[in-house]
């Protein structure tokens, strides 16, 4: 870690009419190669200017949306920008407030990032966490150095003789989560030292001017109090009203996209989560018949999942949708390849193409829609910023080809998933479609260790199958943020009727998480645990061994591939 880090079936192609929600594609490799996608996202999301905000200067940290996420729930819209935003796209914002994000380097290093001039000239007040901290320092006229002791993990934050707004409501001591190599040698002139760990004399920094800074992250979980912290910053410094709410949001993206689209038509890739479900939704809501899904049927779905998606669709809400059933298609592409990078071009390259089939034969387009969210854009490091570390690509953000002549559409981009799925509740969704937990653009081919063949997709079909039954039999479905079943490409000796067997091995994961940027594998029953398995090595052909996934998120990812 960097000194200073705060690391933080149905038959085949045929067109249909259908009522019912319609389900963006999460596949963002559409985007790639779809003639016609302009790379500038849109800007639905973004409030008025007359509405308030607090903007977080991101200064590199994985975790630097987490104090959006957190400034969210007071009810005032947050965004995160890259350190080197220029006022002219931060002043429609109309900001209250800057809270400089954590960063994997030190303020000291040669090029180090640090935050634009006008957060000073705003006379604003800003809230440094971590490097953010150093960041205040180091522009202010302080010091910086090399700590002696780095202070990673738990430690108790002891509040000092100065009082403070920031401050206010919170015991003298407190645990907080430290993330930091090095240390604030010298306070800013006029800066006062608030609270103190024993390894940081200055834990908590601040002026009369309303700046303060943070060596730890009030942001994460670890640290009990952390919300009290924001929300004081928010409320008590920025002056903050609250009135940012999913209604306002949903008026003001109808608005938006009315103003955007026109007369002009839109294409919608569709798979039957919640984000394609919503941002279809919303938009439709919007523009009626303007507006045409594409529902492409890969075969990797699980069990009677396309049936039950059109069949929800047709429930709800009257919408245009295309279906195209290339399950073979797919398949035929699959031969052979076992690397999964490999295997999501694949599967994203002939869904674009299989899309671009679809969507030609609808006539002119202006507009392709996506459920694009603000994680995907963060874990992509498409936010611009230079300091951010690239962990994985998502399908929808980045890499748009530049001859492009379709705009994107994306209401969502701004939002976080649990935001999402309050939006599909306000917009009258069924809550099968709005708690329906994160299913990979790519299907079960990356829950398919190895070369992806129809005999494996059919075992881990029945496999997931008894998992998600028995998960929801136990009235646990709401609380995981997923859950699922692996084939694994492992093979084990096994005896069943007194007979010899070599099958496959089974994993399950499930998880607990907030946004999956981060996730804690699931402490589930060991008696549910020992029915799923007794289930799948009994009710499904080919598997004689399972086991649990007990992998966190860090290190591991949510999914295998």
């Amino acid at each position: 870690m960097a000194k200073g880090k705060s690391n933080q079936s149905i038959n085949n192609s045929h067109r249909v009419t259908t009522s019912g929600d319609i389900e963006v594609s999460t596949y963002l490799e559409i985007a790639k190669e779809i003639a016609g996608v302009q790379p500038t996202p849109s800007k639905e999301a973004i409030p008025e200017a007359k509405r308030e905000s607090i903007v977080v200067i991101d200064f590199g940290s994985q975790y630097s949306m987490l104090i959006a996420r957190r400034v969210r729930e007071f009810q005032v819209y947050c965004e995160l920008v890259p350190h080197d935003t220029p006022w002219e796209k931060i002043a429609p914002l109309n900001p209250k407030g800057f809270i400089l994000s954590g960063g994997p380097g030190s303020v000291y290093e040669p090029d180090a990032p640090l935050a634009p001039a006008y957060i000073y000239e705003s006379h604003l007040p800003i809230l440094g966490i971590c490097y953010g901290m150093q960041v205040l320092t180091k522009q202010l006229g302080g010091r910086v150095a090399l700590g002696a002791k780095h202070e990673y993990g738990h430690a108790i934050l002891h509040l000092g003789e100065a009082d403070s707004p920031l401050l206010a409501d919170l015991p003298p001591s407190t645990p907080v989560w430290m993330s930091h190599g090095d240390k604030i040698e010298e306070m800013p002139p006029g800066f006062t030292t608030l609270a103190y760990t024993e390894n940081s004399p200055t834990a908590i920094m601040g002026n009369d001017r309303g700046i303060f800074g943070l060596q730890f992250h009030p942001e994460v979980a670890h640290t009990p109090e952390g919300k009290t912290i924001l929300k004081n910053f928010v409320y008590r410094i920025c002056g903050c009203q609250g009135n940012w709410t999913i209604g306002n949001f949903i008026d003001e993206s109808i608005s938006r996209i009315r103003e955007q689209v026109g007369k002009g038509k839109v294409i919608s890739a569709l798979s039957g989560g919640v984000d394609s479900s919503v941002v279809s939704t919303l938009i439709h809501r919007a523009i009626d018949d303007q507006l045409t899904c594409i529902f492409v049927n890969h075969g990797l779905l699980r069990r009677e999942e396309a049936e039950r998606t059109l069949n929800v669709f047709r429930l709800n809400l009257g919408m245009n949708i295309i279906y195209a059933d290339a399950s073979e298609r797919f398949l035929n592409r699959l031969k052979g390849i076992t690397d999964p990078e490999m295997k999501r071009k694949i599967i994203g390259g002939e869904f674009i193409a299989v899309f671009e089939e679809e969507a030609n034969r609808i006539g002119k387009i202006d507009f392709l829609a996506q459920g694009t969210l603000y994680p995907d854009v963060i874990e992509s490091a498409a936010s611009g910023s230079k300091a951010s570390v690239k962990i994985k690509t998502h399908h929808n953000v980045g890499g748009l080809p530049a001859k492009m002549t379709l705009q994107l559409l994306e209401p969502l981009r701004y939002l976080f998933k649990d935001e999402v799925r309050q939006v599909g509740l306000a917009l009258g969704l069924l809550e099968e479609m709005v708690w329906r937990q994160p299913f990979p653009g790519p299907g079960l081919a990356i829950r398919i260790i190895g070369e992806v063949t129809q005999e494996k997709i059919e075992i881990l079909r029945g496999a997931d199958w008894i998992v998600m039954n028995e998960i929801k039999k136990a009235k646990l479905y709401r609380q995981l943020w997923q859950s699922f079943a692996v084939l694994t490409d492992v093979k084990s000796v096994g005896v069943m009727g007194d007979f010899r067997t070599y099958g496959y091995l089974v994993a399950i994961r499930a998880v607990t998480s907030e946004d999956a940027m981060t996730a804690d594998w699931a402490r589930l029953p060991y008696d549910l645990l020992a029915r799923i398995s007794n289930r799948i090595v009994n009710e499904v052909p080919g598997v004689n061994r399972v086991v649990y996934d007990i992998t966190s998120k860090p290190p591991s990812t949510i999914e295998w591939e």
